[in-house]
């Protein structure tokens, strides 16, 4: 498999992993390298699925270690809901690994909420799925100057004592007609029927 060589890595935490990678042509699909680095050489040696968000698009996918680091394949439902093709960049944040029970927090708002009591106190009450939505939110960004105004808004609405982002319907509500369930985030433990209906 023939892929790119450039991989920017973001952020890394034991939380999350922000990288910008480039889509290749991998047998008549996509895929999505990560290179081999200090940071990608510590992800699981074999094949594991993976929750996060490309492009600020929800996505579940394996990831496939292949000799040279990592990648991902897409399905067309996926690409054409990204909106990526061969010899693009791609923003990747991995914030979910195998069966993990949590969404892992991305570090930026990981720090955010460490900075204020209150919203850290209602961001432990809340459930997985409006944590989910919280991450969701901040993920789907296009810039970064985006993501931190969201994050710093967030954190002022936790503090208010607001549970879930303003003007944000949710995960299912922005995929529910681009993929299918299995392409992206699956339920968390415990969410129960947390998710509010939509029409």
């Amino acid at each position: 498999m023939n892929q790119p060589s450039t991989s920017n890595v973001l952020d890394s935490t034991e939380a999350t992993l922000r990288l910008k990678a480039d889509a290749f042509p991998d047998a008549g699909a996509v895929g999505i390298a990560l290179p081999r680095s200090d940071v990608t050489g510590k992800l699981p040696k074999a094949a594991v699925t993976v929750e996060g968000t490309m492009n600020g698009f929800p996505f579940r996918a394996p990831l496939e270690p292949d000799g040279s680091g990592h990648s991902i394949r897409l399905s067309e439902a996926l690409v054409q809901a990204i909106g990526v093709r061969p010899a693009q960049h791609v923003t990747v944040e991995i914030t979910r690994i195998g069966d993990e029970p949590e969404v892992r927090v991305p570090d930026d708002l990981r720090t955010a909420l460490a900075d204020s009591a209150t919203a850290l106190a209602l961001w432990a009450k809340i459930t997985p799925m409006a944590r989910r939505d919280w991450i969701r939110w901040v993920a789907s960004a296009k810039q970064e100057e985006t993501r931190a105004r969201r994050i710093e808004n967030g954190i002022d609405m936790l503090h208010q004592g607001k549970r879930r982002p303003c003007c944000f319907p949710g995960v299912a509500w922005v995929t529910k007609d681009h993929v299918s369930p299995d392409e992206t985030w699956i339920p968390l433990p415990d969410a129960g029927r947390s998710r509010p209906k939509r029409p």
